[in-house]
């Protein structure tokens, strides 16, 4: 068959047939693939089509006009599912004006016979179309007749399967299931169910479903109840107890569903019920042990915890009354006796401290160790507690027999007391805590009240023993010198470093403030090496700096740590070697208290520094026990004599007792070829008779307070007399 190309365009090269049937096949696309039910895309689509547009090409130049490729061209379109009327319409429009355009030969037939063929392929694709949709829908028709004939046999199969399921598992299923009507009517019930009530089918089906009412229901549960009866609701479950026939109570998990019939009305009630009996005696159990000391039974602190927030929460306007009992001595005893021993002791402890709390709102609990807690509640808690404090006391009085033995046990109790919901439980027990301590400090076998100023002075001294680290690596403390005075000429002899620590938030405190908590952490040895250094560092630089009468010496303190410590005199050594500093002009100050019953091991470091020039002076003399016979094998060079007796010498004329004392010591101190120094001359009249006994050097408010390094050298220039 010759086609001859139409042409283009004036001047231009003829298409091609395969780029005139594109084109076609493009409008054909667009006009019926937005009415076509198909996964494909538009290009897949297009691909579709090609082949039978070449076949409607062919048909349409066939001289005896086979109009067989026009009838399968209709048929394949419902095999690419374009069944839509639509797509079948627009499909022949597209025939019937684009075929003899792009696929006509003048050559081979007028344009009036194309025209005519085209007629007789579109009325041949349109039966091809027609028979093929007839086939497919008579074909799913069948489809859907086999479906639900099968599917009819199926469900009777499905029904009685269903049915001899239900049986198997209601018989035998581990759970009890009954099942009742709406008005809670028992219909039917399996064997397991009747078992976990006692055997007694009879007593079961003969009641109704809200006589197995219980005292531990839940208002919420009877609710639930009503409402999926009345429909209102497709299910609920609940944990349930019931009374057995023998009155003994089974403890379920229960799960009851409304069965609705056809129509969606409803019909019957399903129950299902979990045996969990055993299982809540073990939790009971285990809730128990999680919440009460295994030795001695009491309440432990999770439970105690419990009360005491539920005390501190309520919101009648209730009051509370706590007491925070530490035995003292009790390591004493564990050490000597053996922790056998002590638990025994505990345990009678715990019982009776049982004894003394069994009023309503009372509990006792024990926190651990040797700590025990009363609590009391109600609106009488002033009184209630101080009597439940006395009580405590009074029953530890009696001492305990073990083995043999008689022990004694007392105990120092922190008493809290208030309203509720002003504190937290965690604010009140830390406050029983603080107040407990303050009780043992005062000779224990006591109780006290809590203070809220003496917690606050507690909680700021933990706060400062906490910052006290990190303090001296950001260079927060600093040293203030205070001058030695001569008292023969009024001369200054040299000056004291006294360290200061310039807190963020508190200011500039002073060492009574935080020297015991350093001495307490340890870190007293860190800090005190750091004042020997910057003091040693200040008196080399006065020497350096006014050599024509800087301070001669540079007194730091020691404190019974630092004693203790192995590197005590290499330190020393190491800061004198490194700053250039005489030994001579060191003088390490130590208190009284400090070398009290002192060994040859703790004098040993002190007579190496003597030995090496380092003057060592006796601090707070006669604050100790002032055993005099012992200063001769203490390496001592310097008594300080502390200002409790030299205060009655600030007024004129001076206490006669006083001036004895001192010239005593004086005397003494000189005999031993000791120098005498004075603390707290705050007075002319007083450095005056100082002198006249005999003093050496003096320091106080009446020659110059504490202050920065270069108020030393105005006051020597100024004589400090």
């Amino acid at each position: 068959m010759k086609v001859p190309s139409q042409p283009s365009g004036s001047g231009a090269e003829p298409d091609s047939l395969e780029d005139r049937l594109r084109r076609f096949v493009t409008i054909w696309s667009r006009a019926t693939f937005p009415v076509t039910a198909t996964s494909m895309t538009r290009a897949e689509f297009e691909q579709q089509l090609m082949p039978l547009a070449r076949a409607l090409c062919a048909a349409l130049h066939d001289r005896s006009l086979d109009t067989a490729p026009a009838h399968g061209a209709g048929a394949a379109l419902v095999g690419i599912h374009c069944t839509e009327p639509d797509a079948l319409s627009r499909t022949l429009g597209v025939i019937d004006a684009y075929l003899v355009l792009y696929c006509g030969d003048e050559e081979s037939a007028s344009t009036e016979e194309l025209r005519a063929r085209c007629s007789r392929l579109q009325h041949a694709m349109a039966a091809g179309f027609a028979q093929a949709l007839r086939e497919r829908t008579r074909a799913e028709q069948e489809a859907i007749a086999r479906s639900a004939l099968s599917a009819r046999n199926a469900a009777e199969v499905a029904l009685h399967t269903t049915e001899s399921r239900f049986r198997a598992v209601f018989d035998g299923a581990a759970v009890g299931i009954g099942i009742a009507d709406l008005e809670g009517n028992v219909l039917e019930v399996n064997e397991t169910l009747t078992r976990m009530f006692g055997g007694l089918d009879g007593q079961i089906r003969a009641r109704k479903v809200k006589e197995w009412a219980h005292p531990e229901d839940g208002p919420h549960v009877w609710k639930l109840y009503d409402e999926l009866v009345r429909g209102e609701r497709e299910h609920y479950r609940v944990e349930k107890p019931y009374y057995r026939g023998d009155g003994t109570v089974l403890w379920t998990n229960l799960t009851v569903s409304l069965l609705r019939d056809a129509e969606g009305f409803p019909q019957y009630q399903l129950a299902l019920l979990e045996d969990t009996t055993e299982r809540r005696l073990l939790n009971l159990r285990l809730r128990y042990e999680a919440t009460h000391d295994a030795l001695t039974g009491l309440p432990n602190r999770t439970l105690f915890f419990e009360r005491l927030e539920k005390a501190l929460s309520s919101a009648d306007g209730g009051r509370f009354g706590l007491c925070y009992l530490d035995l003292d001595g009790f390591k004493a005893i564990n050490d000597s006796l053996g922790h056998a021993t002590g638990d025994r002791l505990l345990v009678e402890v715990a019982d009776r401290l049982q004894s003394c709390a069994t009023a309503p709102g009372e509990m006792v609990a024990r926190l651990g160790g040797d700590e025990f807690v009363a609590l009391t509640t109600g609106p009488h808690t002033e009184r209630e507690v101080a009597e439940l404090a006395n009580r405590i006391l009074a029953t530890l009085a009696t001492p305990v027999r073990i083995d043999g033995r008689e022990l004694t046990v007392r105990g120092s109790v922190g008493v809290v007391e208030g309203p509720a919901g002003e504190r937290t439980p965690a604010e009140v027990l830390r406050s029983a805590d603080i107040t407990m301590y303050r009780a043992k400090s005062a000779g224990g076998n006591r109780f006290e009240f809590a203070d809220a100023e003496a917690d606050a002075r507690a909680i700021t001294r933990h706060g400062l023993t906490t910052a006290l680290p990190a303090a001296l690596e950001r260079g927060e403390f600093f040293i203030e010198y205070q001058p030695l005075v001569h008292l023969g000429d009024g001369s200054v002899h040299g000056a004291e470093a006294l360290v200061r620590w310039c807190h963020p938030q508190h200011g500039v405190l002073g060492p009574d403030r935080f020297i015991p908590l350093a001495e307490n952490t340890g870190l007293i040895v860190p800090l005190g090496r750091w004042v020997l250094q910057e003091a040693v560092r200040q008196a080399r630089f006065w020497q350096a700096r006014h050599a024509d009468g800087g301070p001669l010496r540079i007194n730091v303190n020691l404190s019974p740590t630092q004693l203790h410590h192995p590197r005590l005199v290499a330190d020393t050594v190491d800061v004198l070697e490194r700053s250039g500093l005489e030994p001579g002009a060191l003088c390490l100050e130590v208190t009284e208290s400090a070398l009290i019953g002192a060994d040859d091991d703790l004098l040993k470091p002190l007579r190496q520094l003597a030995e090496m020039g380092v003057d060592i002076a006796l601090d707070d003399f006669g604050t100790g026990y002032s055993n005099l016979a012992n200063l001769r094998r203490l390496p001592v060079s310097v008594l300080k004599l502390d200002r409790s007796f030299t205060q009655g010498m600030q007024q004129h004329p001076a206490d006669p007792v006083d001036l004895k004392i001192v010239e005593g010591i004086v005397s003494l101190a000189h005999s031993l070829e000791l120098a005498v120094t004075v603390e707290g001359v705050e007075t002319g009249a007083q450095a005056q008779q100082l002198r006249e006994l005999g003093c050496d050097t003096a320091q106080g408010w009446y020659y110059a307070r504490p202050g920065a390094p270069d108020r030393i050298h105005s006051l020597l220039l100024a004589d400090a007399v």
